[in-house]
């Protein structure tokens, strides 16, 4: 189970900094991954980490604003995002991707990811 929190309303050139618990199962095994959601748009591939937090890929329309991280002890992946644009504006979704070989990476489909959180709504005004 994946529960997302953090999202926010905020102003362009802000900050928010979300987070996703995980339970029921070993996180260190899951690549994790933020995915959005815009009003009539498809979801879109944000960020994605890897097992030990060592390995980190971004969409191209987020690199050098946002960062994700995970803290395995805790359970939690975390996406600190800077410099918020009113087009950063969507519904944010952790995901997490259980395959052995880590399907996933570095560039996911949503189709690879196999555990979904219910998403946290972020939105920038400009």
């Amino acid at each position: 189970q994946l529960q997302a929190s953090g999202g926010g309303l905020v102003q362009a050139g802000g900050s928010l900094r979300l987070s996703c618990a995980a339970s029921g199962r070993a996180f260190s095994t899951l690549f994790m991954g933020w995915f959005r959601q815009a009003p009539g748009k498809e979801r879109e591939f944000v960020a994605i980490i890897n097992r030990n937090g060592d390995g980190k890929n971004y969409a191209d329309s987020v690199k050098g604003r946002f960062t994700i991280s995970r803290d395995n002890a805790k359970n939690t992946v975390y996406l600190q995002m800077n410099s918020l644009k009113s087009e950063d504006t969507a519904v944010y979704y952790c995901a997490a991707d259980s395959s052995p070989l880590g399907r996933s990476w570095p560039d996911p489909r949503a189709g690879d990811m196999v555990y979904w959180g219910k998403g946290t709504l972020v939105t920038v005004s400009s």
